[in-house]
């Protein structure tokens, strides 16, 4: 005899209280399997996928794609096979929770003695706003007296501010709903804009020394590791060292205070087909070369899976961000807040510098640094920039062994 199991929403991270179901993957007399993907959904931190819980028939979907439900709410339900027929696993249903004892109202003050029908209480009328004085004609004529009254009259009213009209699409445009992880992210970025002082510098880095010890390396890590070597964890390495010279820069603006975070734990922005997540690598300055692009690649690859949790994505404390690889030469990033400041490298090009009094041709890539001026002043960003620079220029063909 079959059985049904009711699934409830997952908490997809430890402060994710709530999701948006923003597919479902499988219909309504669909069979599911245990473990792979069921639906997907939107939190305020992560697009994931939600695996079944058990295998068998979906015969019920409870919440319906767009709305946002909380952690423990069921949201369908699957029938199970007793005995394990057609593949589908035996699965014990879960005792419907006896409804909670709700506790009578304590009634309010306000409460306790029956109200009055409420009255209707007239709209004061708007107070008239005296009206710019209007030219005497004298004999006919307007005199410069007049004028000058008028015009100061005029300056001193205030003007109403326009109020924007919404857009309205034309014949042939397409519209596209936001997502709710897109519309997080656009409040998101209003929230730094509005809140955080961004300033921007920039500086040259020779990557001649990197360029070469990723080249000696590249073949003996593709072997080694599965996938490629990036000029990435070379840059994220001097960010940490950077970071650890200039440790206000691994910090939080806190209205009165600073917050100088002890653990380096930084942000990598990956841009997806039509978002963008900054997963977290924890405990960063612990990793070598090699380490943090084992780490970089995990995390790029589950995002791009949607296997990401919300708790991937908190508690960075420092962000980098590689728009270099699709060939930007400079870029105004916007700061994470919380954070102080975010470094993106841009493309590695070769070109012609001199060198010695002679002209050489040398692969070149500028560091753009976005900072939070209440943190940081320009003395200190530019501190920070140049340690970061040093490092990169430092790198030999044998060091750092990755």
């Amino acid at each position: 005899m079959a059985k049904t199991t009711r699934v409830v929403m997952p908490q997809l991270g430890e402060s994710v209280h709530e999701g948006t179901i923003s597919r479902w993957l499988v219909k309504p007399g669909d069979k599911v399997v245990e473990f792979e993907p069921m639906l997907e959904v939107d939190t305020d931190k992560v697009s994931a996928e939600v695996p079944s819980p058990v295998s068998g028939v979906l015969k019920e979907i409870l919440a319906k794609e767009g709305q946002t439900v909380q952690a423990g709410a069921e949201i369908a339900v699957v029938e199970v096979g007793a005995d394990g027929a057609d593949g589908a696993l035996t699965a014990t249903p879960e005792a419907p929770a006896p409804a909670p004892k709700v506790a009578a109202p304590t009634p309010s003050p306000e409460a306790k003695a029956p109200k009055a029908a409420p009255q209707e209480t007239p709209t004061p009328a708007p107070t008239p706003q005296p009206a710019a004085p209007v030219p005497v004609l004298e004999g006919g004529r307007v005199t410069k007296k007049d004028v000058e009254q008028f015009a100061a009259s005029a300056k001193a009213a205030p003007a109403a501010a326009p109020t924007p009209a919404a857009a309205t699409p034309s014949e042939g445009d397409q519209v596209v709903q936001l997502t709710r992880v897109r519309r997080l992210i656009a409040e998101n970025m209003v929230r730094s804009k509005a809140t955080i002082p961004h300033a921007w510098q920039t500086q040259e880095a020779d990557m001649s020394g990197v360029v070469a010890n990723r080249n000696a390396n590249k073949a003996a890590f593709q072997k080694q590791e599965g996938f490629s070597l990036t000029y990435l964890p070379y840059v994220m390495a001097a960010t940490i060292s950077a970071l650890r010279e200039h440790p206000e820069v691994n910090s939080t603006f806190n209205e009165t205070e600073l917050i100088i975070h002890r653990d380096i734990n930084l942000g990598v922005s990956v841009g997806l087909e039509d978002t963008l997540v900054v997963p977290v690598i924890r405990r960063a300055d612990s990793l070598s070369i090699a380490g943090l692009a084992r780490a970089v690649n995990d995390v790029a690859s589950r995002a791009r899976n949607k296997q990401l949790k919300a708790d991937d994505l908190s508690g960075g404390t420092f962000t980098v961000n590689n728009s270099g690889t699709f060939g930007t030469l400079f870029s105004y990033s916007v700061i994470n807040p919380g954070q102080a400041g975010i470094l993106t490298m841009e493309a590695i090009v070769e070109r012609p510098m001199a060198v010695g009094g002679m002209i050489g041709i040398k692969p070149m890539m500028y560091l753009c640094f976005s900072f939070d001026h209440r943190v940081l002043d320009g003395l200190k960003a530019a501190r920070f920039l140049t340690s970061c620079r040093k490092w990169l220029e430092a790198v030999t063909p044998e060091l750092p062994v990755y």
